[in-house]
C-alpha cells in the first residue's frame, strides 16, 4: 500500500482547497503540503453543478482570492467562468502541481503517539495512506451525493422527467416543454430566467413562501468607476473589493435595525423590475424579516425580466399531491408538467463525510461527533471567510514551530459552553435541516459565531492564539 508523509494536507480543490495552498505557500514556504480532491477536476461546487444557467450566488470581488482578484466586470459570475477563474488561479501560483484528483480521502484519524495525521484514500480503488501534522478541510459544507430530500408527496407517481439541480442531465431537452421549479431559493431564481431563455414552453416557479429577491447590477466591459479610471489596476481592485465587502454588511445591519423599512425598500424594487401588471402579494410578500434568510440576488434583473415573455409564471400555494401528469395544489389548482425541477436545497454536511477519529484502537471507537463539538474562532463554515481561516491556521502552525508544540487541542470552558449559539445565523431551510450537523458556537471569545468578515480578517491576523486552545509537545 502507498504511503506518503506532509507537513499538511488540504482536502478538496474547490475556492477553499485553493486559498489555503497559496496560503500555506506564501506564509509556510519550508512547510510540505499537498491537495487531495476526491473528484475527477479542479472546482468543487463550479465543476459539480449543471443546471442552467448556474452562477454565483454572491459577488466575486469578495468570494474570489483577496491574493488574485476577480477582474472581470460582472460581480456575479457563471459558472463556467468561476471554473475558468479556479484554474487560471492555480496555473499562475504553482498550485495546480500540487492537486492529486481521484483522491478521495475515507478516514483520518489523530495518533496521539505519532503526534500526526493518518488519512485514509481511495484513488480509483487503491487505497493509499497519507500522514501529516496537520490537515485542512476545504471540503465544502454540503453532500455531493445526496441532496436535501423534501417530502413532496406523491412524487413517485409523476410519469414525466424528475430533475433534481445538483444533478442535472447535460442532455435534458426541455424546449417546449411545461416545466414546473419547486423551490423558492437562489437555485430556482437562477433557473426560471435561463430556462426561459432556453426556449422552454412554460415554467412555473411553485414556492410555498416567497423569498426577498434583489437586483444586482452588471458592469458592461469598458465601463469604469472613477477610481478605475485614475488609479494604478491594484488599487482600483483594492478599492473595488473594499466596496464590495462595505456596501452590502451595511445593508445588512441596516436590515437588522430596520427591518419594515428594509422589507418595504425590497419589495418596491422588485415591483419597479416587474411588468405593471404583476401581483406582488403573495408572490413576493416573505413571511419574515430580510436577512433572516439570505438574500436572493438576480443579475441585471433577469428573474424579474423573465416574467415579461408570458412563460414564466409564480404559484405561491402548498402541494395536495403530485399526480402522473403534473401537481395538484391545495387550493385546487393543477399545474401540468411534463418535467418537475425540485430545486429544494442542500444536504449540509461537515468535513466531506470523512470518518474522524483520535487514537483508533483495533476495535474501532465511535468517530468524533461533529455536532457535539465547539467551533475555535469558526474557522470553517464560511467560504468567503477561506482565506481568513487559512491565514489564521497557517499563524496557528508557525507559532507551534517556532514554539516547539506538536499538538494544539482547543478547551472550551463551561461558562463559553453555556448557552451555546448557532454558527449560522440563519433560518433558511435548508439550515434549519442541516443544524444536526453542524457545530455550535460558544457564548464569547474565541467561540464567538462570526459576526462579519471585517473583524474576521482582522482576528485571522491579530487574535491571541493561546486562548482558547491547549498545546502539547510530546516527543516522537
Amino acid at each position: 500500500m502507498t504511503s506518503k508523509v506532509f507537513d499538511i494536507l488540504v482536502i478538496g480543490a474547490g475556492i477553499s482547497g485553493v486559498n489555503a495552498g497559496y496560503r500555506i505557500q506564501t506564509s509556510l514556504p519550508d512547510s510540505t503540503y499537498t491537495i487531495l480532491e476526491g473528484r475527477h477536476e479542479l472546482g468543487g461546487t463550479w465543476s459539480l453543478f449543471k443546471y442552467p444557467g448556474i452562477r454565483s450566488d454572491s459577488d466575486l470581488h469578495t468570494f474570489g482570492f483577496p491574493f488574485n482578484p476577480w477582474q472581470k466586470p460582472n460581480p456575479i459570475a457563471t459558472g463556467a467562468s468561476i471554473a475558468e477563474y479556479l484554474k487560471e488561479t492555480t496555473q499562475k501560483f504553482v498550485i495546480d502541481e500540487k492537486i492529486q484528483y481521484k483522491h478521495k480521502v475515507v478516514s483520518a484519524d489523530w495518533s496521539s503517539d505519532q503526534q500526526r495525521w493518518r488519512v485514509d484514500v481511495d484513488n480509483e480503488d487503491q487505497p493509499k495512506v497519507y500522514y501529516a501534522k496537520f490537515i485542512i478541510m476545504g471540503t465544502g459544507h454540503y453532500n455531493y451525493d445526496k441532496p436535501l430530500q423534501a417530502v413532496i408527496p406523491g412524487l413517485d407517481k409523476f410519469q414525466g422527467t424528475r430533475v433534481h439541480p445538483q444533478f442535472w442531465p447535460e442532455d435534458l431537452d426541455y424546449a417546449g416543454k411545461k416545466v414546473v421549479v419547486i423551490g423558492s431559493g437562489a437555485t430556482t431564481i437562477t433557473i426560471l430566467p435561463a430556462m426561459v431563455d432556453g426556449d422552454v414552453g412554460q415554467i412555473t416557479m411553485l414556492q410555498r413562501s416567497p423569498s426577498y429577491v434583489m437586483n444586482m447590477p452588471q458592469k458592461k466591459p469598458g465601463e469604469l468607476d472613477w477610481w478605475e479610471r485614475l488609479l494604478p489596476r491594484w488599487i482600483s481592485l483594492r478599492i473595488t473589493r473594499i466596496q464590495f465587502i462595505g456596501i452590502p454588511w451595511l445593508f445588512f445591519l441596516f436590515c437588522r435595525a430596520f427591518p419594515n423599512a428594509a422589507r418595504n425598500l425590497l419589495r418596491k424594487e422588485a415591483k419597479a423590475q416587474l411588468p405593471k401588471d404583476f401581483p406582488m402579494d403573495p408572490h413576493f410578500q416573505p413571511g419574515y424579516n430580510p436577512w433572516d434568510q439570505r438574500l436572493c440576488l438576480c443579475p441585471d434583473s433577469d428573474f424579474f425580466k423573465c416574467f415579461e415573455s408570458g412563460r414564466a409564471r409564480i404559484v405561491t400555494d402548498t402541494i395536495k399531491s403530485v399526480v402522473g401528469d403534473g401537481i395538484e395544489l391545495t387550493s385546487g389548482e393543477k399545474l401540468d408538467a411534463d418535467i418537475i425541477v425540485t430545486a429544494t436545497g442542500l444536504n449540509v454536511q461537515i468535513c466531506g463525510n470523512i470518518a474522524l477519529s483520535v487514537d483508533k484502537a483495533p476495535i474501532d471507537k465511535a468517530p468524533v461527533d461533529i455536532p457535539s463539538k465547539f467551533v475555535w474562532r469558526t474557522a470553517m463554515l464560511w467560504t468567503l471567510g477561506s482565506d481568513s481561516a487559512s491565514r489564521l491556521l497557517c499563524r496557528l502552525v508557525a507559532f507551534m514551530r517556532d514554539s516547539k508544540y506538536t499538538s494544539a487541542t482547543p478547551r472550551i470552558s463551561e461558562q463559553a459552553m453555556h448557552n451555546p449559539k448557532p454558527v449560522l445565523d440563519l433560518k433558511s431551510t435548508y439550515v434549519k435541516y442541516g443544524a444536526k450537523a453542524l457545530p455550535r458556537a460558544g457564548s464569547g471569545g474565541a467561540w464567538a459565531p462570526r459576526s462579519n468578515y471585517l473583524r474576521d480578517s482582522w482576528l485571522a491576523n491579530r487574535a491571541d492564539l493561546r486562548e482558547g486552545v491547549e498545546f502539547g509537545s510530546v516527543s516522537t
